[in-house]
């Protein structure tokens, strides 16, 4: 006897579908877990590889070269005035009249103030006028001084009338010269009321107006600075001082100065100082430079290089290709394989453009001017890409 099985009208059997999906699952979480062991097993080593491959750093370089170098000691110096006058009254009085404007150049001799005249004209007169009264006084006692002398030869007088008249000529002689002096004084005193520059110069402000009254020990009127030529001083360390010597025996000592406005200016040191300064440990030095524009002003500073010494065969390379380290300078050199190696170097001079160097670099290596701040030493680099700006430090 058949049986039948009733399914109610609207359901359908789910079991197929309900295994079909449960196996589409299996298969996607065996295929994740071995997509994550592929991963885990070659993605590092991957990642890894791709760390320490970077490209190898651009830079720019240039070729170390061998030629002759002057040495410069580079400091400040300070422009100074070989004479500089405070020029005072001689005599006191009225301050009459200046004869100069604030800042004019004056010339020795030429007349700077007046003093009122008049009462020295005055003395001098009264001087004069007693020394004429004196000598007439003198010549009428030097011919008593003649007759007593006859007298007493004769036997008509007594030594002592003698003597006392002898004794009177010699004192007005002697008065007369006192008047001499006086007369001298006046007059010289006279000529103080005209003063006159001591020196050729640049005059000041003036430190008293005409109309006050001067004094011979007040205020000084005005200063004279001589400015043609003009000196510069500057100072070096002590321990130079065999360089400078070696170098002003052989006429080379010369100063280069950086003039604002103008082109360098060289000047032949003149003077060394005879002493040592105890507390900066320099000595002074000094050139003289003729400053026909007047551009240069005491007080003034400027930057100044010194030749010191001469390097025949010296090493010479960019001043951008050596690299301030924690150890000192330093340049790299790049070798036939793109490596390049940092080489510690001493900078024996530096003119602002190229440094010689002192250390294990030849002529014609090539070091790096640009681009060192993503070199590493014994890294490989790629020529002719470097940024500017490109120096450590």
């Amino acid at each position: 006897m058949a049986v039948s099985t009733y399914v109610p009208s609207g359901r359908k059997d789910t079991r197929s579908g309900r295994l079909s999906r449960r196996g589409k699952w299996i298969i996607a979480a065996a295929g994740a877990i071995v997509v994550a062991l592929l991963a885990w097993q070659f993605l590092p080593g991957w990642l890894h590889r791709t760390q320490r491959s970077p490209p190898p750093p651009p830079v720019s370089v240039a070729r170390a070269k061998s030629q002759a170098v002057t040495v410069n000691e580079h400091t400040i110096a300070t422009v100074v005035s070989p004479a500089t006058v405070q020029v005072n009254a001689q005599v006191a009085g009225k301050l009459l009249q200046a004869f100069f404007k604030e800042g004019q150049i004056v010339h020795k001799g030429e007349p700077l103030f007046q003093i009122d005249p008049a009462p020295f004209r005055n003395s001098l007169a009264q001087a004069r006028a007693t020394l004429a009264k004196d000598q007439a006084q003198a010549e009428s006692l030097s011919r008593d001084e003649q007759r007593y002398v006859a007298l007493f030869a004769a036997g008509a007088t007594s030594a002592q009338s003698r003597d006392q008249a002898v004794a009177a000529a010699a004192g007005a002689r002697a008065t007369v010269q006192s008047d001499l002096a006086a007369v001298a004084t006046a007059q010289e005193n006279l000529g103080y009321t005209r003063i006159v520059s001591p020196i050729e110069g640049k005059t000041g402000p003036i430190q008293i107006q005409p109309g006050n009254l001067v004094t011979v020990a007040g205020t000084s009127l005005v200063t004279v600075a001589q400015i043609q030529p003009i000196k510069i001083s500057f100072f070096i360390a002590q321990n130079k001082l065999p360089q400078i010597q070696d170098q002003m025996a052989k006429g080379r000592l010369i100063a280069s100065l950086s003039i604002p406005g103008s082109s360098a200016v060289q000047a032949k040191v003149d003077f060394i100082s005879n002493v040592v300064n105890a507390a900066s440990g320099t000595i002074e030095l000094r050139a003289t430079l003729p400053n026909r524009d007047m551009r240069l002003v005491p007080g003034q500073t400027l930057n100044v290089s010194v030749a010191m010494r001469d390097l025949p065969n010296a090493v010479v390379v960019p001043r951008d290709a050596v690299n301030a380290g924690p150890n000192g300078p330093y340049v790299y050199i790049v070798g036939a394989d793109s490596v390049a190696v940092a080489k510690p170097v001493t900078v024996l001079n530096d003119d602002g453009v190229q440094d010689a160097i002192q250390g294990d670099v030849k002529p014609g290596d090539r070091v790096v001017t640009d681009g060192q701040l993503r070199v590493v030493s014994g890294s490989k680099v790629a020529i002719g890409g470097g940024r500017r700006g490109g120096r450590s430090g």
